[in-house]
């Protein structure tokens, strides 16, 4: 037989008869894209990597299954299961040509033949040895896809299930490190997701929604899947005038130059305003010179513009007399309430862009 035949001949009915596709819970992706291929020069891709199978259980997947044609050996799909299970990071992988299985443990390095597959709820408790409340309901949320639009990558998904582990471990701390165009933002918003739709809270009892502060307002449209009213952008002159932060909401958004304190050359000058401590930007008042600037404006619907330019003095009247960006025409008029030095235009442009993500 031929590795299709084999998969549905061999393969499929040893996993029916471990209870996959068959419990609750369990779920076969057959020919997984684990990625589309490597970007090649000229624009083309290489060969995309699929794996067979991948099982699903509780919301996790737990295995990747490897097939070959029942005319080969077992041993001919290791290499390749081991690849993918490196990729998506899993403890447990198999290599299979239907007549035997071959199981590789990730974690400890033992492999061998084994008599069958392990049902959901077994390799559940091999991945998973103790149980942690948070971490099951957490993986019952599904990712959320923006009604199909998007989908997350492999590696999305591992920040993602790996940030929401450390915070059913009660971590304190966490940090992900992400290049540039990897989706930080979507994964800031799957992670707010899951903990939104669990009422993950300080005090853990599921009582209320969580209060989530985001730095960056850029980032508001992309949270558009929350209900309205759990969605806040923060107004510095509101903080002024109230005193205190808004707290109607679960996701609020605003950038890290609200809540600067203190002044100093090249950032904005700070004023307070009555008894608060709050603070609340003054247009800043002198601009110190420089090859570079990276500048946020405040405009009118109280939204913020970055930018980058090498002549701040010039570029503000620019945006003042709609002869600046699409935005700032429509929000007339605006202010300077944050700028950056640089010794090159280029490195104000990469800190305007890396503001902006």
């Amino acid at each position: 037989m031929n590795e299709a035949e084999t998969r549905a001949e061999l393969i499929d009915p040893k996993l029916k008869e471990s209870g996959w596709g068959v419990m609750d819970g369990s779920k076969i992706l057959r020919e997984y894209h684990i990625t589309a291929g490597k970007i090649q020069t000229g624009g083309g891709r290489s060969k995309p990597l699929i794996a067979d199978y991948v099982l699903m259980y509780q919301g996790r997947k737990l295995a990747v299954i490897e097939a070959k044609s029942d005319e080969l050996e077992v041993g001919e799909g290791v290499a390749q299961a081991k690849n993918y299970a490196e990729k998506l990071k899993l403890d447990t992988t198999f290599a299979s040509n239907g007549k035997e299985i071959y199981q590789i443990c990730m974690k400890t390095g033992e492999e061998g033949l084994i008599a069958g597959f392990h049902a959901p709820d077994e390799l559940w408790s091999k991945t998973f040895a103790t149980q942690n409340q948070w971490r099951d309901k957490f993986n019952h949320v599904p990712f959320e896809d923006v009604g199909g639009t998007k989908s997350a990558r492999y590696y999305q998904e591992i920040a993602v299930n790996n940030t929401m582990a450390a915070i059913a471990d009660d971590k304190q701390r966490i940090l992900l490190t992400m290049a540039t165009g990897t989706g930080k933002t979507f994964i800031a918003f799957q992670i707010a997701w899951k903990l939104f739709q669990t009422r993950w809270n300080l005090k853990r009892d599921g009582s209320r929604r969580p209060r989530i502060l985001f730095l960056a307002d850029q980032a508001f449209n992309a949270f558009s899947a929350f209900p309205e009213d759990a969605l806040v952008r923060i107004n510095p002159k509101e903080i002024g005038k109230k005193g205190s932060v808004p707290t109607n909401g679960s996701i609020f958004f605003t950038i890290f130059q609200t809540f600067m304190s203190g002044g100093s050359a090249g950032s904005p000058t700070i004023q307070k305003s009555g008894s608060t401590s709050s603070p609340v930007f003054s247009e800043v008042s002198h601009i110190k010179k420089a090859n570079g600037y990276m500048y946020i404006l405040e405009c009118a619907d109280d939204s913020f513009y970055t930018g980058s330019t090498n002549d701040l003095k010039r570029r503000l009247e620019q945006h003042q007399n709609s002869e600046g960006a699409e935005h700032t025409k429509k929000y007339l008029p605006v202010k300077l309430v944050y700028y950056e030095t640089f010794n090159r235009i280029d490195e104000a442009f990469n800190r305007e862009k890396y503001v902006q993500c």
